[in-house]
């Protein structure tokens, strides 16, 4: 087997966030078929668990902690220069005298950076020849900053508006220096290619998939709810598009909602909420879970599932996965940016409060359970791991699959 490398910005496991499930699953995919040098953040301490896992599978392996207050303070360092804030929050000697230690070591043939930042860690070549380097960035994150500075003020904005600005400017020079730059749909892919024409030729993408089986209705899930009225939302909380969702959605929605349901209930599950997160618990109506050791009973006795983000950029995986859950889904445009799914028949698309009100009120009096189902087949029909991963192997030069592919492609 050949050697690759594989550079992440997070700690590939546990797959319990977007960038990290489908980071596990590529790692997993590419398992398959090289044999892996894997280098690595650890920002959770929690996460250091899963580091003798995860070595366990590789060829070799490097994790390095980077407590999150820490990595914010090297950031800021590139305020004295013309440099993007994420460059040097994700710059760390010890990965790059390890990335050299192994290039050296390893006839490593290609390389794969998961992020933007990690391509700052990777030659054109080595000792052994040339590198084939590919780039996943997952979504055009440049632009999730130029969101968040129309929602910020003074000096905020102008800080975000920077950031925006030149790490544009280090995507397109990544994206001209690497073989093939990947995004997590076509539309963000398209978006890139607007952004980035000179490299549009070697811009493609692979859509993330859901694990179907465990994402799947089951009469074991216990209902976590007192109330029959339930609308949940799920997803990392101490991240500002989920915090700005839950909050307008709490602030905006849910009052009108409870005048005309005086039982409704929204219930905001995932790890990590932050302080502006639990405060709104003081709102009538609304329960911060915090982690949960299983989403999936959350999803199965909701009423309904809201996605209401209005900053959002690639493919959320709280609506496929809901979706999966064979769940009526109500989201924003941009949560549904990049999901191919037939608004009306297989999710429901609201923008603004209105909209939300009225969809939400419409399935509260009488639920189309046709619409979840119809979400289901949608998920089993284009959003299977196995299948997907496919794109991100002619990206590295995988031409074959391998038999635990072939056996997949017959997977209920």
């Amino acid at each position: 087997m050949r050697d690759l490398l594989f550079l992440s910005h997070r700690l590939p496991f546990p797959p319990n966030k977007g960038e990290k499930i489908r980071a596990y699953h590529a790692l997993r995919y590419l398992q398959q078929h090289f044999r892996v040098h894997l280098g690595t953040f650890i920002d959770h301490e929690a996460d250091a668990d899963y580091t003798q896992q995860l070595a366990a599978d590789c060829a070799s392996s490097c994790f390095v902690r980077m407590p999150p207050h820490w990595a914010r303070l090297s950031g800021l360092s590139a305020l004295l220069r013309d440099e993007a804030l994420s460059l040097p929050y994700f710059r760390r000697t010890m990965l790059q005298r390890w990335v050299n230690k192994t290039l050296t070591q390893h006839h490593v043939s290609v390389c794969l950076a998961y992020s933007g930042p990690m391509a700052q860690y990777i030659p054109f070549s080595t000792a052994h020849g040339p590198l084939w380097r590919v780039l996943d960035l997952v979504d055009v994150d440049s632009e999730k900053w130029h969101s968040y500075a129309d929602k910020q003020p003074w000096p905020l904005s102008g800080l975000y508006r920077r950031e925006g600005r030149l790490l544009l400017e280090f995507e397109r020079r990544a994206a001209t220096e690497f073989d093939r730059t990947l995004l997590v749909s076509p539309a963000e892919a398209e978006l890139f290619k607007r952004r980035a024409p000179e490299s549009a030729h070697k811009v493609d993408y692979y859509c993330n998939g859901v694990d179907s089986s465990y994402f799947c209705p089951h009469p074991s899930h216990v209902s976590p709810f007192s109330h029959a009225f339930t609308i949940v939302f799920t997803g990392t909380m101490d991240y500002e598009p989920n915090i700005d969702a839950v909050s307008w959605f709490a602030e905006r929605v849910m009052p009108t909602l409870r005048s005309q349901h005086p039982e409704l209930e929204f219930h905001i599950v995932g790890s990590r909420p932050t302080a502006q997160v639990r405060e709104l618990q003081r709102m009538p109506g609304i329960h911060v879970s915090g982690t949960v050791p299983d989403v999936r009973p959350y999803l199965q006795h909701a009423s309904l599932v809201v996605a209401p983000l209005r900053i959002a950029r690639g493919l959320q995986n709280k609506v496929l996965e809901a979706m999966a859950m064979q769940k009526i889904v109500v989201a924003s445009p941009q949560a549904l940016e990049g999901i191919q799914a037939e608004h009306g028949k297989e999710v429901i698309c609201a923008n603004g409060g209105a909209e939300f009100i009225s969809a939400i009120c419409r399935q509260l009096h009488a639920p189309d359970a046709g619409l979840g189902a119809a979400a289901r087949r949608r998920v089993l029909a284009d959003y299977r791991w196995h299948s997907n991963l496919q794109r991100l192997g002619l990206a590295v030069g995988i031409t074959t699959p391998s038999p635990a592919e072939v056996g997949a492609e017959f997977a209920p």
